[in-house]
């Protein structure tokens, strides 16, 4: 694993080792990052499920302002920091130990707004792309212009509209799809 583009570009990440981990291909984190572009400059980016912690680093190297990895394993989230300590990644960086729903409840008991949310639970638990998305359906955490973007396995897609939610793109690359969420214009 490696870091795509930016300032830490071709560095090389610790990879999930003997860690149950699926991290995005580094093919699929290229293609997401293009799409999100120059966006991701001075952004809050969230990274839900972070594993590794990938995706987070990807938008620390592209000038994201400040990055939130929320891990539920305390394995991952050593690697996570491992990653962050080898990079020499400390200020505009969080990792939280919780699951989803509670980081999300610590994000938003700080009345925090952030303009990207990445989600990627483990593709066979469908369950947990439901509740993430309702919870932050319901919240008042993302910006009026921000992007929920759910990795997910082909042919296994999340809702296509919740209250405030609605699905305005999807990308498929090998395996995977990228379904990118806005908030809609009546909301």
């Amino acid at each position: 694993m490696r870091v795509i583009a930016g300032k830490f570009r071709s560095r090389r990440l610790r990879g999930p080792g003997p860690l149950n981990l699926r991290p995005t291909s580094d093919r699929l984190r290229e293609t997401l990052f293009n799409i999100l572009g120059p966006g991701v400059e001075d952004s809050l980016f969230v990274d839900l499920y972070a594993g590794t912690g990938a995706i987070g680093i990807e938008a620390v190297s592209r000038g994201a302002r400040q990055v939130i990895w929320i891990e539920s394993n305390p394995k991952a989230t050593r690697l996570i920091r491992q990653n962050l300590t080898t990079l020499g990644i400390v200020s505009g960086s969080e990792v939280i130990e919780a699951d989803a729903l509670a980081g999300l409840r610590k994000i938003a008991e700080r009345h925090l707004v952030a303009d990207f949310f990445f989600l990627d639970p483990p593709y066979e638990r469908t369950e947990e792309y439901l509740r993430v998305l309702e919870f932050l359906d319901r919240s008042h955490l993302i910006a009026p212009q921000g992007l929920v973007i759910v990795e997910h396995a082909i042919g296994r897609d999340p809702p296509h509209r919740l209250d405030r939610l609605e699905c305005t793109r999807q990308v498929e690359q090998g395996d995977a799809t990228l379904s990118f969420y806005r908030l809609s214009a009546a909301a």
